[in-house]
């Protein structure tokens, strides 16, 4: 728990940086005139647009009620009880990755943008189940040897313990929806109505 907590915290303080630069520049003040209505130093303030300096809390105190916004404002946190979720995308070997589950344990969900390139194909195996859709672009997967292509629509669920890779087809870039069980986690389809 205190990986993920610490891991949200971080997000939370690197996007810090550009809110206090878009506040500023919307209201059309200059570093020093922020600086002498906060007492925060010039060079502080230039720090803290930049990402150079992490914000401390007192700073936020003083940001926030010297631009009138709440905290959660600089800090990117959602209103209590805002329903959407704030992703943030990672680059991971070359593709962008945005989870689209919150905990770390249990079935995993991942939005992925595959590039266009012309990477080698190298499969490998691990425990688990994936099922994964593709909802643009063209996917190329190879499964237990076997070479496809797969376009938007179409969907292919395996085990893991079974040599896969999947990427690029070299001919565009492909969005994909994964769906990730490792052993002994079940995803429950329930048909009937209740």
């Amino acid at each position: 728990m205190e990986d993920t907590s610490s891991a949200q915290i971080a997000v939370a303080l690197d996007g810090v940086a550009a809110r206090l630069r878009r506040l500023r520049s919307r209201r059309r003040l200059t570093l020093t005139e922020v600086a002498l209505t906060t007492g925060i130093s010039t060079s502080t303030m230039s720090r803290l647009e930049t990402g150079r300096r992490r914000p401390t809390l007192e700073l936020l105190l003083a940001l926030s009620h010297a631009y009138r916004v709440p905290l959660d404002d600089l800090v990117g946190a959602p209103p209590e009880g805002d329903p959407r979720l704030r992703l943030t995308p990672r680059r991971v070997k070359g593709r962008t990755v945005i989870s689209l589950t919150g905990e770390p344990d249990g079935v995993q969900a991942w939005k992925i943008v595959i590039p266009t390139n012309g990477s080698t194909p190298e499969p490998r195996t691990h425990d688990g189940h994936e099922w994964i859709h593709v909802l643009s672009g063209h996917m190329r997967i190879v499964l237990d040897g076997r070479d496809r292509i797969l376009g938007p629509g179409e969907v292919v669920s395996f085990d893991t313990a079974v040599p896969h890779w999947f990427g690029s087809t070299g001919g565009g870039p492909a969005e994909i929806l994964s769906i990730f069980g490792r052993p002994g986690e079940r995803r429950t389809v329930d048909t009937e109505p209740p």
